[in-house]
């Protein structure tokens, strides 16, 4: 293994308990979060961290011919999402676009594309002591088996696509997809979700996209699968980079998709300083959304100590827990929590006023949505990542793995960092050093009830 050069930030690569010692001076994060804080204590029991895979060799493993030149980048970003196997210690996983970053060019920032030929693809792991092994992987490709590519699907509404040193533009690729969420249904088919869209994403057991569901208005044209205009046009205002990233599969096979954070209603402003996120329920049967939600985020110097800055907030997983019972994480790049809510029954905020672009004010806007009529959901504590010694940052999936105890993955972006510096004068990836990993953690009491 090769020695790797750490050039991230300090507090990115830092576990969430030791990030909270270092942020918390200054900070009152309320009676209410101390009160949860002593409620119990959740303890790590185990950690097992990928090694190294030769992104080229992993990707051509699949689909031949498809990456030239990985740059030095292994695999990674397999940490988008973790979703039980059935046997224990076995877990899917799915990557997200491809390793990515962003150069400021004259003062515009440029999203790069290092490895533009990766195919995001399904991975399924195995945790054995301190490794995680790959056991399988499966292409995610179009109706004719061609890779979907990770690359931006529409100029002037995603961003353009460069080369490793944003020099270079590359083509738009209308089959991209940037998946997040991953769960996988009772006949072997996966359902994904994708930050472009945003969209739901139907995958046969074999990675072929079967369908993809987008919002009313989408108007994405030459993808080679079924596009379908089915979710809520609102979702057209979804902040770039934060569409759908958590999904949950219901015991009676509906699907709960998180939008990652708010939507930039009526204005970008707006969404960056709201804390306001939806959720929908989708009906596997119907093929349609049948419900959507309020969810309101805590304020972030309490998900974050320290952290003052409200746009940094998230959705990463949802998980289902029994009936209509779901863990929802709120986080941001260095902290994490889990609450528990129930979904109620009817169909929340869906064709309301709500979802209607021009209201005023929006739902983003709204500093205290219960005031002004709108049935935002109810939520508990179930356990604060911070204040979790082993737990490392990014934790973007969740996996429930027995009535106390769950999995987490954190998202390593394949090693990558943002700016000039993320390659050497060769080209080759100076990688951050950060490693994907699998937490096994110990909740202090059962999650079912």
């Amino acid at each position: 293994m090769s020695a790797r050069v750490v050039r991230r930030s300090l507090a990115v690569g830092l576990p969430l308990a030791l990030l909270g010692t270092v942020c918390v001076a200054g900070t009152a994060t309320g009676a209410q979060d101390r009160h949860h804080r002593r409620a119990g204590t959740a303890r790590v029991t185990a950690s097992a961290v990928l090694g190294d895979v030769p992104l080229a060799g992993f990707s051509n493993g699949l689909l031949p011919g498809t990456v030239g030149d990985d740059r030095g980048v292994m695999l990674g970003g397999i940490g988008s999402d973790i979703y039980p196997a059935g046997r224990e210690g076995e877990f899917w996983t799915v990557t997200d676009r491809g390793p990515n970053g962003q150069i400021k060019v004259d003062g515009t920032k440029r999203r790069t594309f290092p490895v533009p030929g990766f195919d995001p693809a399904i991975v399924k792991v195995r945790v054995r002591g301190e490794r995680v092994e790959v056991l399988r992987a499966i292409p995610l490709t179009t109706r004719s088996g061609a890779p979907v590519s990770g690359l931006s699907n529409q100029a002037g509404r995603d961003e353009a696509p460069y080369a490793y040193d944003a020099k270079t533009p590359l083509a738009y690729n209308p089959n991209g997809l940037d998946t997040e969420g991953i769960v996988r249904s009772a006949d072997g088919s996966f359902w994904l979700v994708d930050e472009y869209g945003p969209s739901l994403v139907h995958v046969s057991e074999h990675g072929r996209v079967l369908a993809r569901y987008v919002p009313e208005g989408l108007n994405l044209k030459g993808a080679d699968y079924p596009v379908v205009e089915s979710l809520p046009g609102v979702l057209l205002h979804r902040k770039i980079n934060r569409g759908f990233e958590g999904l949950a599969l219901l015991p009676g096979g509906d699907l709960v998709l998180a939008v990652q954070s708010p939507l930039s209603l009526p204005d970008q402003d707006a969404g960056e300083a709201s804390r306001n996120v939806r959720l929908l329920r989708f009906s596997t049967k119907k093929r349609a959304v049948t419900a959507e939600y309020a969810y309101r985020f805590d304020a972030v110097g309490v998900v974050d100590p320290g952290e003052d800055d409200t746009s940094e907030l998230k959705v990463s997983s949802v998980v289902a827990i029994g009936g209509n019972d779901l863990l929802i994480e709120e986080r941001t790049d260095r902290a994490a929590r889990l609450h528990r809510i129930t979904l109620p029954r009817g169909a929340g905020i869906l064709g309301s006023r709500w979802d209607a672009p021009a209201a005023s004010p929006s739902y983003e806007e709204l500093a205290d949505p219960a005031a002004s009529g709108v049935p935002v959901l109810r939520k508990s504590l179930v356990v604060d990542l911070g204040t979790v010694e082993g737990v490392p940052g990014k934790i973007e999936g969740v996996a429930v793995t027995g009535r106390d105890t769950l999995a987490l993955i954190n998202d390593n972006d394949f090693g990558m960092t943002d700016g000039t510096g993320a390659f050497d004068a060769d080209g080759r990836l100076v990688d951050s050093g950060i490693e994907t990993s699998v937490t096994l953690l110990k909740l202090p009491r059962p999650l079912t009830r």
